[in-house]
């Protein structure tokens, strides 16, 4: 009898709470964020976030070991999907569609809240930097690639200022929406693509 007990026990499934369920992971962070939005980076409470989810703090340490951890991969994960980098058939286009993708995300309210924490949160957490500069790297690839097809549509000359150039694709917007928290139309997207555009072709 005892034997069978323990048999019993070894081809036992784990239970469901040990289950990492996809649609949680993505609660959690939504939770985090909204959480961040009202508290700020360092008064966040992994259980109210926890709570935010429905879930109880163990379903966060199954997923990340801590806190910064999970922040980081939150940090990772919504980063790259907030810009448009894809091929719309000119420089003008690309960059106008950037903006546009990049202005909508800039408008969600819990990201006018966040951006200006994280990049105050860099100064004085390394972790959070090495994670923000991975991220900066990986959509300064994508940004790259864009300016690699304007140079193979003729568009720009091959020895431009590549940094200057990714730098002005998302200072102005960055400027107006997030420091001075400014609204803008599409009219004055369309308006600041083109100055844009210009300044690139002079890099």
């Amino acid at each position: 009898m005892e034997r069978k007990s323990i048999d019993q026990i070894k081809r036992r499934k784990p239970s469901g709470a040990a289950v990492i369920r996809p649609e949680l992971t993505k609660a959690l962070f939504r939770a985090l964020f909204e959480e961040w939005a009202q508290c700020g980076y360092g008064a966040v409470s992994l259980e109210r976030v926890a709570a935010r989810a429905g879930a109880g703090k163990a379903a966060i340490y199954r997923r990340w070991p801590s806190k910064l951890e999970f922040v980081c991969e939150a940090i990772q994960r919504v980063g790259l999907t907030l810009s448009d980098f894809d091929d719309h058939g000119s420089l003008g286009a690309d960059i106008n569609a950037y903006l546009r993708t990049t202005r909508a995300a800039f408008r969600h309210p819990l990201a006018r809240k966040i951006i200006p924490d994280v990049v105050a949160e860099r100064m004085r957490t390394p972790e959070i930097a090495v994670t923000l500069n991975s991220l900066a790297a990986a959509r300064r690839a994508f940004g790259s690639r864009m300016l690699d097809r304007a140079i193979a549509r003729k568009e720009l000359q091959p020895a431009l200022d590549r940094e200057l150039a990714l730098d002005l694709l998302i200072s102005p917007l960055y400027m107006r929406m997030i420091v001075h928290s400014k609204n803008m139309a599409m009219a004055e997207i369309d308006r600041q693509a083109i100055a844009i555009e210009a300044a690139i072709k002079a890099c």
